[in-house]
C-alpha cells in the first residue's frame, strides 16, 4: 500500500514591484467595496442631485431640504473614498503585472527607454529628431532649439 497525498494548491504568483498599503496591510481585492457598491452610491447621488435643488424650488419644509443636502454631500463622501479605494486596486493590479505598452503608441514610451541600456537610449533620442542633421554643428538648420525646443 503507498499512500497518496492529496496534490496541494499552487502558491499564489508572488508580485515583483512593491505592494500597496491599505490601511497598514497589503491591499486586497476581496476586502473592502466592490464596483457594485459603488454604482448603487452612484445612482443614489444622481437622485438625491436631481431631488435637492427640485425640493426648494417645489416649496418642501426646509428640514426635509437640508436632510436632502445633507445626504447628497454624506453620500458624496461616501462615493468619493469607493472610487478612491477601486482606483487603488487598479493600480496595485496594474504594478503587478509590470508595464503596459499604449495601444496606439507609434514610438518607445519613456518607461522603454529608461529600461534600454544608455547607447541604445542615445539611438532612441536620434530617432525620435528626424530633423536632426548627423555630424552637423550645433544650431544647424534642422538641428531646432539648443534646449530642446523649450523657452527659458
Amino acid at each position: 500500500m503507498t499512500d497518496t497525498q492529496p496534490p496541494t494548491p499552487p502558491e499564489p504568483p508572488q508580485r515583483s514591484g512593491p505592494v500597496v498599503q491599505y490601511k497598514g496591510a497589503p491591499l486586497e481585492a476581496a476586502k473592502g467595496p466592490g464596483l457594485g457598491c459603488f454604482w448603487i452610491q452612484i445612482a443614489v447621488l444622481i437622485v438625491l442631485v436631481i431631488l435637492t435643488p427640485l425640493s426648494a424650488a417645489w416649496n418642501w419644509p426646509v428640514a426635509v431640504s437640508a436632510g436632502l443636502l445633507i445626504a447628497t454631500l454624506v453620500i458624496l463622501l461616501f462615493a468619493g473614498q469607493t472610487i478612491i479605494f477601486l482606483l487603488r486596486l487598479v493600480a496595485a493590479d496594474r504594478r503587478a503585472e509590470g508595464r503596459r505598452r499604449p495601444m496606439r503608441s507609434a514610438t518607445r514610451t519613456v518607461g522603454e527607454l529608461e529600461d534600454a541600456a544608455p547607447g541604445a537610449a542615445a539611438s532612441a533620442a536620434e530617432d525620435a529628431a528626424p530633423g536632426a542633421v548627423e555630424g552637423a554643428p550645433e544650431g544647424a538648420p534642422g538641428d531646432g532649439p539648443p534646449n530642446g525646443g523649450v523657452r527659458e
